[in-house]
């Protein structure tokens, strides 16, 4: 049996299916949120197209309140899962390419969620098809479950796993080849301005949608005073220095200024430019009262970096690396004052409760204060469990090279499996594209995720190995 051949062979299905699930705008949307929905309709639709993509295979098929489903082959007590995600982030600014069409082009399909998720969740759809067609017996179920909240809380998971079997075993093509056995704790987390007088200039301000994104816009509305002469002048050449693009227009006694960065994953906010933290920056020296502190505090606190040294947050272990602040969300008011929402990805020993009694202490005086909104703990396999070992074999056995073992700051479903890793299904070398503008996967690497996820159903929930050949 060679599972690449099978894959070769599925090609051009498995490429016009994912055209088909990027051209679904499956983005959270809870202001059209129904009973039916409760994520908004473009979650809903993908999650009804993929289960129906099951039930013409002929798997079981089950939908759960809407937020999550499952397609299913095989038989026995035991249960494998792999868990994958359609919902994908905003599309954002700066596409060449048409987020949501599925655009296939010099061997690669462009489309927002291509890389992530869909593009794998479509690679771990047709190695099952693969399997339940090739007849090879098994001796656990294997269940694709597929959720529609990942990019924001994972709420479906939450309801899924309520009333759902939770699998023995299992993994997340949502990440890097080889395997990832260690996830960073997830923590969001909000520095509010304390009520102050003299609102100042700023009248808004505003960077960003999602904490788990690197703002790549930034606008504020400022109120124009004598002070200000050459600002025009000086903005160009802060854009000119810091390599960046904006816009400034007058409007009687206000100026709109917008400034554009680079979108990336919270997992490395260095892979981005933070859009917010650059134009607080830029404004700061204008600012006073109120507004002279929420920009004061975004420089001081977020501009020496990412790695949280400034807010004695830093912290890096073997493990897992450094420790991650992602300025995510900047807002201000000129009435209800500033508000700096954030998400750390904190290291697997990370020493949370001393960190954050550190972090409080060095906002003394700042006039901000801190909430936790949500904390998702760290998640870690052993690297001499039985799972890694299958997953490292089947790796080895379909691309020749070693299984090296990885920590990411990303968060994935496999967080919420009492024994699982992140499978792929972006490869070494290859550059992580998620969550950008012209997100795309290369077609070649898609179909070789569908062999690696083929091999690995086998491996783990089959009798015995069955590509031996390749």
């Amino acid at each position: 049996m060679s599972w690449k051949q099978k894959a070769d062979q599925a090609e051009n299905k498995i490429v016009s299916d994912l055209k088909a699930l990027i051209s679904i705008k499956s983005v959270l949307d809870e202001s059209a949120s129904t009973g039916e929905a409760p994520f908004g309709p473009g979650p809903k639709q993908a999650l009804d197209w993929l289960l129906a993509r099951g039930r013409e295979a002929g798997m079981s098929v089950k939908e759960v309140d809407g937020v999550a489903g499952h397609v299913e082959i095989g038989e026995g007590e035991g249960l494998l899962g792999i868990l994958c995600h359609v919902d994908v982030v905003p599309a954002g600014d700066g596409w060449e390419t048409p987020p949501f069409e599925g655009h296939e082009r010099n061997g690669k399909v462009y489309g927002r969620g291509a890389i992530d998720d869909k593009g794998p969740t479509i690679a771990a759809f047709h190695a099952l098809k693969m399997v339940q067609e090739s007849n090879i017996p098994l001796n656990k179920r294997v269940r694709l479950i597929v959720g529609t909240d990942e990019e924001s809380e994972f709420r479906c998971m939450k309801r899924y796993f309520e009333t759902e079997e939770m699998p023995e075993i299992g993994f997340a093509p949502d990440a890097d080849f080889p395997i990832i056995h260690a996830e960073k704790g997830i923590a969001d987390l909000v520095f509010s301005q304390l009520p102050g007088d003299n609102e100042g200039p700023l009248r808004s301000f505003h960077s960003g949608d999602r904490t788990n994104m690197v703002p790549d816009k930034a606008w504020a509305e400022i109120a124009v005073s004598e002070s200000m002469d050459g600002f025009d002048e000086e903005f160009r050449a802060y854009l000119e220095a810091t390599g960046t693009s904006g816009e400034l227009a007058m409007h009687g006694d206000s100026c709109l200024i917008t400034l554009h960065g680079k979108a990336a994953h919270a997992m490395e906010p260095d892979d981005g430019v933070n859009a917010g933290i650059l134009l607080a920056q830029f404004l700061d020296p204008y600012m006073e009262g109120a507004s002279a502190r929420f920009t004061s505090f975004v420089v001081q606190a977020f501009g020496d970096g990412s790695r949280g040294h400034a807010l004695k947050m830093d912290f890096s272990d073997e493990i897992s690396g450094e420790t991650t602040l992602n300025a995510g969300i900047l807002t201000y008011n000129g009435a209800k004052g500033g508000e700096i929402s954030v998400s750390v990805r904190y290291s697997v020993t990370y020493p949370k409760e001393g960190k954050l009694a550190a972090c409080r202490e060095a906002l003394e005086g700042s006039g901000f204060s801190l909430d936790i909104v949500s904390d998702s703990p760290p998640h870690h396999v052993d690297a001499r469990d039985p799972l890694i070992r299958t997953l490292s074999e089947v790796y080895e056995r379909q691309t020749g090279e070693q299984a090296e073992l990885l920590a990411i700051g990303g968060g994935t479903y496999a967080r919420t499996l009492e024994k699982g890793v992140a499978f792929g299904m972006l490869f070494p070398g290859r550059p992580d594209v998620a969550h950008q503008a012209d997100e795309y996967v290369e077609i070649g690497d898609l179909v070789k995720a569908a062999a690696i996820y083929a091999d690995a159903i086998a491996s783990l929930a089959g009798e015995q190995p069955t590509d031996k050949n390749n």
